[in-house]
């Protein structure tokens, strides 16, 4: 593919259907959502409303590196405190996909209603990509962002009108259209990230105690595996305890999945043998967070696993 092609291609399309109008897009930091705010502001400025959405479910840090990242391009990025709003619409969910609809429905519903109704943007900028359509509409997993292709008339629903510039591209794709758009390395190669960010790695109920767990495990599987040169890996927290014993007593405590793995565009997928040295590291530090005493190695290629766990 021309990738310069259909980088100028998009940037047209995007301009002519905005046209004089107002939009407004989220950035998480993810190549995708990334991508598609560069895209935007190219076609129009500052007529492009960009927002990071704070919904608790971030990483450490997350929210103020994406800020900056940005400002060092000369994007303003407004932060969105909905903490509350998400941490309250999962209260008591464990099912998977009861989870990922409430996320849905707090951003696109919530959220981005009422930002949509301040601003008066009539259309959404949406970083949807090719896989994500494809394991929606076959029932593997529904993404988040996924609407009309599951006849949801986003117009009607929410008032807005949803624009899609990278959803004919796979992940390798939309790096490429990073390259072109000149965005620095730390983004162009940022590992994905998924848009319902560390509830897709809790199994069971998210909370912010659990929620700090697996962020505190997160912080150091990114750590570890930075140099490894995988396409993925991250930290899950299960719903199951393990009985272990610390300092001399017994504890019943939570068990943290590690998941490393090489892919080229995430429909499939292969665990990476990960020196055992680096392994012993990576647990060792794992049980230590406090309430953690298990540590696990997930070698399952995808498929039949998927890469997230939720």
């Amino acid at each position: 593919m021309d990738y310069l092609a259909f980088v100028e291609q998009q940037i047209t399309q995007l301009r002519q259907t905005i046209g004089d109008g107002l939009a407004i897009n989220a950035l998480s930091g993810g190549v995708d959502s990334a991508v598609v705010t560069v895209l935007g502001h190219r076609a129009v400025g500052q007529r492009l409303k960009t927002v990071f959405i704070d919904n608790a479910l971030m990483r450490d840090g997350e929210p103020e590196r994406v800020e900056q990242a940005f400002a060092e391009m000369g994007i303003p990025v407004e932060r969105i405190d909905a903490r509350a709003q998400f941490l309250g619409a999962l209260a008591g969910l464990t099912d998977p996909e009861e989870k990922r609809q409430a996320i849905t429905d707090t951003f696109y519903k919530g959220v981005f209603g009422d930002l949509v109704r301040q601003t008066g943007a009539r259309f959404l900028l949406h970083g949807t990509i090719l896989t994500d359509i494809e394991e929606t509409i076959a029932g593997i997993k529904r993404q988040h962002n996924i609407l009309a292709q599951l006849g949801i008339d986003p117009e009607k629903a929410y008032g807005y009108q949803v624009l899609e510039p990278l959803a004919t591209l796979r992940k390798d794709g939309v790096r490429e259209v990073a390259k072109v758009l000149d965005m620095p390395p730390s983004l162009c190669r940022r590992i994905p990230f998924p848009g319902p960010a560390l509830a897709t790695r809790i199994v069971g109920e998210v909370t912010e105690e659990r929620l700090a767990t697996v962020r505190a495990a997160t912080a150091v599987v990114e750590e570890e595996l930075a140099d490894s040169g995988a396409f993925q890996y991250l930290a899950v927290l299960l719903n199951d305890c393990a009985t272990g014993i610390r300092d001399g007593k017994r504890e019943f405590g939570q068990i943290i999945v590690v998941r490393c793995i090489d892919s080229v565009d995430a429909r499939i997928a292969t665990a990476v043998e990960v020196p055992w040295e680096k392994l012993h590291r990576i647990c060792r530090r794992i049980t230590s967070i406090p309430g953690v005493n298990r540590c696990l190695y997930d070698l399952t290629p995808k498929p039949p696993a998927t890469v997230e766990y939720v």
